[in-house]
């Protein structure tokens, strides 16, 4: 039976009215949220990459949905030898921390210490979202002089990215620690921009050193920093050092820690490493984490795969019926559990048990 005349719509004002009603209807997850205190138009960062040495491709990460930017670390090692002038002829004085005869030369990087701040300085111009400066150093207390220039300069955000290879018998983990808590608490003193902390699973009590950083008002956690093993050729006895971008199957350790710590520290938490694609994402927001670092996918798959990412989770936040990013977080974390501890103790037991030959 067709319709009367009288249901049918014979003008266009009636037909926009329908189409209005229709999209009332339609539900549009919203992905913003808010990254180390800025508001951010989605929780999918990409990290620290190559990516940001070129304008071109930071651009394109923009096009394709990058709410801010994370850019390559500057090395500790590279403002220490830049100021003090000392790599004269492929050598560098006993003014650096420790024995760096094995360390590249300048050539290897991208930039020195000013470049890296002019960079900072080109893709404040030429980006219309937040751009994050990365410091990578295993002496913490270098960081402070730098970060405020990085400040300076106009960076957004810093983030602190440790890495140290403790291989000494007489340094404790912690003195490691009081010597982190000690140059993050000076840093914070002098700097007004947010600061993040670029933490490794390795601390003996990693929620210990996590809420030590918290009270001293870092505004967010990454978890994890990724250490990278070297290669043993076991034909010519050498050693070499190789990226291995991360998979999947290293998601795990971090949406373990950050379901732990989520809700019990003010810091936020950042999941870095492992997250490939919308599913990882929903898993680190589930577990309580603000938002994603993305690097490996990137650069598999080319920044356009941030664009299938974000449409990606936005399609399943609205297929499960949630509103917003918010809705999302902290479902899975432990924090209403009263003994995460004993929880994660259960399901060790229950992992080796479930093995059947």
């Amino acid at each position: 039976m067709t319709k009367s005349a009288e249901q049918v719509p014979t003008d266009f004002a009636s037909v926009s009215i329908i189409q209005t009603g229709l999209r009332d209807r339609i539900k549009t997850m919203n992905l913003k949220t808010n990254y180390l205190g800025l508001e951010i138009a989605n929780p999918i960062v990409p990290g620290a990459s190559p990516y940001s040495h070129n304008l071109d491709m930071v651009r394109l990460l923009e096009d394709s949905g990058a709410p801010a930017i994370v850019m390559h670390s500057l090395f500790e090692e590279q403002v220490l030898t830049d100021a003090a002038g000392e790599r004269k002829n492929g050598k560098i004085s006993h003014a650096l921390p420790e024995d760096v005869s094995f360390y590249p030369s300048p050539d290897v990087f991208a930039f020195g210490p000013d470049r890296y701040l002019e960079q900072i300085r080109r893709l404040k111009e030429a980006l219309n979202i937040p751009v994050i400066a990365s410091l990578n150093a295993s002496h913490p207390e270098n960081w402070i002089r730098f970060s405020q220039l990085i400040q300076q300069a106009g960076a957004d955000a810093l983030e602190l990215n440790i890495y140290r290879m403790p291989a000494w018998l007489d340094i404790s983990g912690q003195d490691l620690e009081r010597e982190l808590v000690s140059a993050v608490r000076q840093l914070k003193a002098g700097l007004g921009i947010p600061v993040a902390v670029k933490l490794t699973p390795f601390y003996t009590s990693l929620p210990n050193i996590a809420s030590q950083l918290s009270n001293l008002g870092v505004d967010g956690l990454v978890l994890f920093n990724q250490f990278y093993a070297s290669e043993l050729d076991i034909e010519e006895m050498t050693s070499q050092s190789r990226v291995r971008l991360s998979k999947g199957d290293e998601l795990g350790l971090r949406l373990r820690w950050t379901a732990v710590l989520a809700g019990k520290i003010a810091s936020q938490l950042i999941v870095s490493g492992g997250v490939q694609d919308y599913r990882g994402v929903v898993q680190a927001l589930m577990s309580g984490a603000s938002a994603v670092q993305v690097v490996s996918a990137l650069l598999r798959h080319g920044p356009k795969h941030l664009a299938r990412m974000i449409k990606d989770l936005r399609e399943f936040g609205e297929e499960q019926d949630y509103e917003d990013v918010n809705s999302l977080r902290g479902v899975l974390s432990l924090h209403g559990c009263p003994n995460p501890g004993a929880y994660e103790r259960s399901n060790y037991i229950r992992a080796l048990q479930s093995w059947r030959a």
